[in-house]
């Protein structure tokens, strides 16, 4: 790759993190201010960086290039109206996630009003480990597909409840199949909590999931998973949408 290409790449990733002030963008790309200015400019100029508050953040360009790529997934598509729904019905926040490579990005959140607001954002990635959506999309794929991602995925601990054991997690997933949903209990961000559930394409695979998520506060996971039913007839619904036609 190029070096101009790969530098202006680090710089996006960076800045779609959180803004950057050009001492920090420097540091990154291990160039002097100058050179870190000069290629900010450029990006400023097609529209992909912008200046705000002293410092830089992404541009509105590029802002639009991921939302039309968010749109171009069909499953974000069919899936948007049934989530909105299922927010309106339970309340909580509902997130619908999707398998791209070997990320899984949140592609569509209905929020709940007057809630704390999460980490969560669409856009953003969930760990596969260590979130419902996750341990969904990770527990429903072919084995080799797993035996994969698990060996590419750090089994990081972001939380004293994060599953990072390999035969635990391995546990872990063999049970969200046969119960059909799975739940994080504060493993990614403490005192938050959901239920998830699979999303199933038109040959079966299942390479998103919705979820309902709520701050411990709000409600307990034992008060996520009376929801359940709403929830499995949600991604059924989506499923069906799609083409899905099994039982």
């Amino acid at each position: 790759m190029p070096q101009g290409v790969d530098r202006a790449m680090r710089v996006l990733e960076l800045l779609a993190r959180e803004p950057a002030q050009l001492g920090d963008v420097a540091a990154d790309l291990g160039v002097h201010k100058s050179t870190a200015l000069r290629l900010l400019q450029t990006l400023e100029a097609g529209g992909f960086a912008r200046r705000r508050d002293g410092g830089w953040t992404v541009g509105l360009r590029l802002i639009g290039l991921a939302q039309q790529a968010l749109d171009s997934l069909d499953v974000r598509t069919v899936a948007h109206p049934h989530l909105a729904a299922l927010g309106r019905d339970c309340g909580h926040t509902v997130h619908l996630a999707q398998l791209v490579d070997d990320e899984l990005i949140y592609v569509d959140k209905i929020e709940a009003r007057g809630q704390v607001r999460m980490y969560s954002r669409i856009g953003r990635t969930a760990p596969l480990h260590a979130s419902g959506v996750g341990k969904v999309v990770l527990a429903f794929c072919p084995e080799p597909r797993l035996t994969g991602l698990l060996d590419r995925t750090e089994l990081r601990a972001y939380t004293p409840g994060t599953i990072c054991d390999p035969a635990a997690l391995r546990a872990e997933l063999a049970a969200v199949a046969a119960r059909g949903w799975a739940a994080d209990d504060g493993e990614f961000e403490p005192l938050i909590t959901c239920v998830a559930a699979p999303v199933r394409l038109a040959d079966g695979a299942v390479t998103a999931a919705v979820s309902v998520t709520a701050p411990t506060v709000v409600a307990t996971l034992a008060d996520l998973q009376r929801l359940l039913p709403r929830l499995l007839a949600t991604t059924q619904r989506i499923s069906r949408d799609l083409g899905w036609s099994g039982p």
